[in-house]
């Protein structure tokens, strides 16, 4: 097994007034305005880090470091884009299963940890060492989860990217793509076959996601019937998203009311023709009671696959489910599938990278954060808390400038 690694890191410590970040304090400070990159080929980085869990408003900070050339089979690399993901923001609130670890490798007073695991990153240049072929001005994707994407810069073995093919694609499309498309492709194909020519329908809440979003397209494309569960909004904004889930390929615009009413399992034997069609899936984000109403119109064998729990709300699940209908209730979780299966990962996304450039999957609707070198602390974690109130237009996604 070869060694391990480490890339050597040079690090200036965040500067501090008051016990504050300078950066907060100043928005073109002295630090912020040198070049990134230096007249000995060392390269200037900057990143978002947090000692201790807790709010991102309460123990974010951007640190600032320098990377030095890349030696043996190293890569420098530089971030195009990168989301927010609530993975991310679970992971500095201490309560996601996996955690990255907390070290000093960037040269913080103290051990920090680095948010985000996934992106688009450009290839700036190559250790010696290097043997996969990729090469400086290359896209890739992180491999396996935990990368800590939330920087300018970063330098990792060459084994930890994926290259992609970046003809026709643009990095907020690279950068979206191997977490919410790839776990709405694995939970269409892994569970359950569904077949188009018996009018096979699947159903699934938290429609309007990046995750429900993906799925209602893929859905259309294999020639699958969908139900798209969305919370409830007022008036024209509730018909809007409603026509706007139609257009994407969604058979069906519900809203969770709907679903938690009396009436809602013999709207869909209507649909599905007095049931001789089947509702053979069900993909759950919300949990709770709202999961079971969606469960109850599910046909008897069906699955109804886990991945998310948005309302906290654990699943009480009636015995007549599992006596009399026979339902099969399954799990998932993107980032252990990712992790133990590297290759199957890679070829999702490039099928799904294929559909993108042929313009057959649309873009998640995104609220871009723009990150340059002169970008400060204060907008950063803004940006970060902000996902965390109401409803969103989009994705939070940092989309990198001049760094």
């Amino acid at each position: 097994m070869p060694p391990t690694i480490v890339p050597r890191i040079v690090s200036r410590p965040l500067l501090r007034v008051n016990n504050t970040p300078l950066a907060s304090q100043i928005s073109k400070s002295t630090l912020d305005r040198r070049r990134p990159i230096s007249t000995y080929g060392y390269t200037q980085a900057k990143s978002l880090v947090y000692p201790k869990y807790g709010e991102p408003k309460d123990v974010l900070d951007l640190h600032t470091h320098s990377l030095s050339p890349p030696h043996s089979t190293l890569l420098t690399l530089r971030t195009l884009s990168t989301p927010i993901n609530p993975a991310d923001i679970n992971q500095i609130q201490g309560v996601y299963p996996s955690l990255p670890p907390f070290t000093t490798t960037l040269g913080t007073p103290q051990p920090t940890a680095i948010p985000g695991n996934e992106g688009c990153f450009e290839v700036l240049s190559t250790g010696s060492g290097c043997k996969t072929g990729i090469q400086k001005g290359d896209w890739v994707v992180a491999k396996f989860t935990g990368l800590g994407t939330w920087r300018t810069h970063l330098q990792v073995p060459e084994e930890k990217v994926a290259r992609v093919e970046k003809e026709g694609l643009n990095p907020k499309q690279v950068g979206s793509v191997s977490v919410n498309p790839v776990t709405a492709w694995r939970m269409l194909k892994d569970f359950v076959t569904l077949d188009a020519e018996s009018g096979d329908w699947f159903v699934q809440n938290g429609a309007n996601s990046g995750v429900g979003r993906a799925a209602i397209q893929l859905g259309k494309l294999w020639g699958w019937k969908s139900i798209a569960v969305v919370r409830g909004r007022p008036g024209k904004e509730g018909e809007d998203l409603k026509r706007e889930l139609q257009e994407l390929g969604a058979t069906k615009v519900v809203s969770e009311e709907e679903v938690l009413s009396r009436e809602f399992t013999s709207q869909v034997k209507e649909w599905t023709h007095g049931g001789r069609e089947k509702v053979r899936l069900g993909l759950n984000c919300v949990g709770g009671k709202a999961a079971i109403s969606m469960a109850k119109c599910l046909s008897p064998g069906a699955h109804l696959v886990t991945y998310g729990a948005m309302s906290k709300q654990p699943l009480a699940i009636p015995a007549g489910m599992l006596i009399f209908k026979n339902l099969v209730f399954d799990g998932f979780w993107v980032s252990k599938w990712g992790d133990g299966n590297p290759e199957e990962k890679r070829r999702t996304v490039e099928e799904l990278l294929g559909l993108m450039r042929e313009g057959r999957f649309a873009d998640v609707p995104t609220v871009e954060v723009p990150w340059g070198w002169e970008t400060g602390r204060e907008e950063l974690v803004q940006a970060v808390q902000g996902t965390l109130e109401g409803y969103r237009k989009g994705k939070g996604m940092f989309v990198f400038g001049d760094t």
